[in-house]
């Protein structure tokens, strides 16, 4: 799958807004971890990686406590999470899940820039087909022996690891996801990034302009305050790597 598909980057723009945005939904990921697992870092992997989240982005230790305890008194404001399934210019399959307390307002935002980018909502279940749900694992390369790593990786249940830009992506079945954080925590490797992503089955190939336009709305949802993750189906060209 390589780094060019983590859907989790920083974004241009206006920084102080960038930084809110940022600091939002890594405090909401940490509420959310507490409230599934509880606050025990050890026993908690998903609070792990949010809490090193938040230090990788200097996320003040006050809001992390606030968003702790919100975890803890099961005090989520009404959150939900939802999942908008769709499709941008020349097909491209685009699949979002957020966290709204107003689903109202979220539905409205996402389906505001899809039109706006040439695309539409579809109706629930339309992408089935064209994302399986993964663990997916972003670790940094550091002193990892890559062949000794690699089969690590595989007798704990991976099926897919790549080096990449100085990371490893280990991709394996959703069922495999405790089998693999395990394993990280005997060879004491922290993880970037974790979760249950969605892996395209099938891929789209499109042109420059296309490219440029499905990137525009995948930055547009990213930037709705409600949007935690977006997911696509574009099959990466080389020379889109200029624009």
């Amino acid at each position: 799958m390589g780094r060019k598909w983590n859907n989790i980057k920083e974004k241009k723009g206006d920084q102080d807004k960038q930084r809110s945005l940022i600091y939002t939904k890594s405090l909401r990921e940490v509420t959310k971890a507490v409230k599934q697992g509880g606050e025990e870092v050890e026993s908690n992997f998903m609070l792990r990686i949010a809490l090193e989240k938040c230090r990788k982005y200097n996320v003040p230790k006050d809001n992390i406590d606030r968003a702790i305890k919100k975890g803890l008194g099961n005090d989520d404001e009404g959150y939900e999470d939802i999942a908008y399934e769709g499709y941008g210019p020349n097909g491209v399959a685009i699949f979002v899940e957020a966290s709204t307390n107003n689903g109202t307002r979220t539905v409205a935002n996402v389906r505001n820039f899809f039109n706006k980018c040439g695309g539409s909502l579809g109706t629930t279940g339309c992408l089935q087909f064209v994302f399986e749900r993964k663990s997916v694992f972003e670790i940094p390369q550091g002193k990892l022996v890559e062949d000794d790593f690699t089969m690590d990786m595989i007798d704990a249940g991976a099926e897919d690891v790549v080096l990449e830009d100085g990371f490893y992506t280990v991709t394996g079945p959703m069922e495999s996801f405790g089998a693999i954080q395990t394993k990280l925590d005997e060879l004491k490797v922290t993880a970037d990034e974790a979760g249950l992503e969605r892996v395209p089955l099938t891929f789209k190939e499109i042109d420059k302009e296309t490219f440029k336009t499905v990137m525009k709305l995948v930055d547009l949802l990213e930037g709705d305050d409600d949007v935690t993750k977006v997911y696509h189906n574009v099959k990466y060209d080389d020379s889109f790597a200029d624009l």
